[in-house]
């Protein structure tokens, strides 16, 4: 980045631990106060980079999130506190950022990220920190940025484990160059099924920021060809090789440079699954709400002997709340051919947390020849329609 004008004599004190290191120095802070930043997810990853570029002296940061802030995001999403719960999430983390640097000038994009938009405000920053929650977006951002030659800092966690890189199209690999299928729905577990440790976020954002503020000042050597891995739990750090594919879609020498933006947004699908030819599942797939299925429980419709109602969720989601009555099977053994106690003659009812899972978990049922109906909604609808005493997550 070029250098913006001379620091005042109070900024001067305010980032003297700054100016004191010779890879960073003055040049290197006014370089930092010239810079604009998009963070892509104001959660578990973009809370900690947002607060470290905050304070770092970041001139601009944009923000990109469309959620408002929930009870279950104060585990780890520390620019959120109690007071901001039901806030959207970039006014809460445009408070958090101004609390820490008055003068930083936020942009809230409220809007989520798509294929209409993307390239417009990308194009608007000098680089970008990508902590979204989900592979569409987080394919859209690498494609756009790759387009536009805009380094993304990209950080992933789940659970105990996190990654981090940096991706730029022209210097090394971009996303799609490493990881260039998108991964099937529900393949990979999101942290709201399979949990993670705050403080994992805290430890890869950190890094997401640390890169940025080298990659505007010009000090050290980025992480561009080399995947960070981090295992909480062991409590080590490992860098992998990674690098740009000549033949990648979105970067490489053949990329079609017209084509639509999120090209790899659409999901790889297996041979033979659900979905990959034929009728849509969802198209002959019943359904049951909620307030439906209390009733078959009441009547005793769903003992075992008549009718069924399985869980396929995750053990830690059946720790926290659990529908009275339900057998449990767990969607991976259920895609491993795990047989169920399907009573003779009659249904089974299948719910996970919002009725994603579950979806699946009929379809594939089905397929068996066995009557499996979803129920929509999950147990957040049970939670919120049903029995609102109930936790939830």
């Amino acid at each position: 980045m070029p250098p913006g004008p001379d620091l005042t004599a109070q900024e001067r004190t305010r980032y003297a631990r700054h100016l004191l290191l010779p890879d960073l120095g003055v040049d290197g802070q006014r370089r930092l106060r010239a810079a604009r930043v998009l963070v892509v997810g104001a959660g578990g990853l973009g809370s900690p980079a947002l607060l470290y570029l905050a304070a770092a002296g970041v001139g601009t940061i944009g923000v990109v999130d469309d959620d408002v802030v929930d009870v279950t995001n104060l585990q780890r999403q520390v620019v959120h506190g109690v007071a901001d719960v039901g806030r959207p999430k970039t006014g809460s983390a445009a408070d958090a950022v101004h609390a820490i640097s008055p003068s930083t000038e936020v942009v809230q994009h409220t809007a989520r990220l798509d294929a209409s938009t993307a390239l417009s405000v990308v194009a608007d920053y000098d680089l970008v920190l990508d902590g979204a929650d989900n592979f569409p977006t987080r394919y859209l951002v690498g494609d756009a940025c790759a387009r536009l030659g805009v380094p993304h800092v990209w950080g992933s966690v789940f659970r105990f484990d996190g990654q981090a890189s940096v991706w730029w199209a022209g210097e090394g690999p971009c996303y799609a160059c490493v990881f260039p299928r998108q991964p099937p729905p529900d393949a990979v577990p999101s942290c709201a099924v399979g949990g993670v440790l705050g403080a994992v976020c805290a430890s890869i954002g950190a890094v997401m920021a640390t890169e940025a503020v080298k990659l505007v000042t010009g000090a050290g050597e980025p992480l561009v060809g080399r995947l960070l891995v981090h295992d909480a739990l062991r409590q080590t750090w490992d860098a992998v090789p990674v690098a740009a594919d000549p033949g990648c879609r979105v970067c490489g020498s053949g990329a079609d440079a017209t084509r639509p933006l999120g090209w790899a947004t659409t999901p790889a699908v297996t041979e033979g699954a659900p979905g990959a030819g034929g009728d849509d599942p969802a198209s002959v797939r019943p359904a049951v709400g909620v307030e439906d299925l209390r009733v078959l429980l009441e009547d005793g419709a769903l003992d075992g002997s008549r009718g069924l109602l399985l869980d396929v969720r995750e053990a830690g989601e059946r720790e926290i709340v659990t529908i009275p009555g339900a057998v449990w099977l767990t969607m991976g053994d259920l895609r491993a051919g795990a047989p169920v106690p399907v009573p003779d003659g009659g249904r089974v009812y299948v719910h996970c947390k919002t009725g994603a899972r579950s979806a699946e978990a009929v379809d594939l049922l089905r397929a068996r020849g066995v009557d499996a109906v979803n129920v929509e909604g999950g147990v957040l609808a049970w939670v919120r329609d049903v029995d609102p005493h109930l936790p939830t997550y």
